[in-house]
């Protein structure tokens, strides 16, 4: 559909770009708009990096805790709910059913899926792809892939 590619060289521009993310997303109407992002790449790849510099262009000025071991964090900003998972501990997909996971998709709000192939089928089509990994000279390189209409509408507001 449409994709983006960007050199990050350190954690300030993984931080930088997720902000850019945040604020394309700040100027949907909250009301209504849903972002599913599922975030691809290795343990320290800049995953939660990525989603603390979208909650800081939301406006969000709060700590931001990595999802790692409660699977789920959850914030408020401005107008908007983002809630952020880290499945890599799910133990199955079943889990994720069980965990009352699929009702933060229903609706309207912003959501990011780290290790979003352990919630396997039940977890829905993503807005948005992003990979994240170590460039082989240092920093990380970030695709970001839309996988449905309103993903690339939004990636064609995205200012990077």
């Amino acid at each position: 559909m449409q994709q983006i590619s960007q050199f990050l060289p350190d954690e300030a521009a993984t931080l930088a770009f997720g902000e850019a993310i945040g604020r394309a997303v700040a100027r949907l109407p909250a009301a209504n708009s849903s972002l599913h992002a599922n975030l691809v790449g290795d343990l320290g790849a800049g995953k939660t990096t990525l989603v603390r510099g979208v909650l800081r262009g939301l406006g969000y000025v709060g700590r931001v805790k990595s999802p790692t071991y409660p699977l789920l964090e959850t914030y408020k900003a401005g107008a908007f709910n983002l809630a952020h998972f880290d499945l890599y501990r799910l133990e199955s997909p079943d889990a994720f059913i069980e965990a009352g996971f699929e009702e933060y998709f229903a609706g309207p709000g912003v959501r990011f899926v780290e290790w979003p192939d352990r919630g396997g089928s039940f977890l829905p089509e993503p807005d948005w792809a992003i990979g994240l990994k170590e460039h082989p000279e240092g920093g990380r390189d970030v695709v970001i892939d839309a996988r449905t209409t309103a993903g690339a509408k939004l990636l064609g507001m995205l200012s990077v």
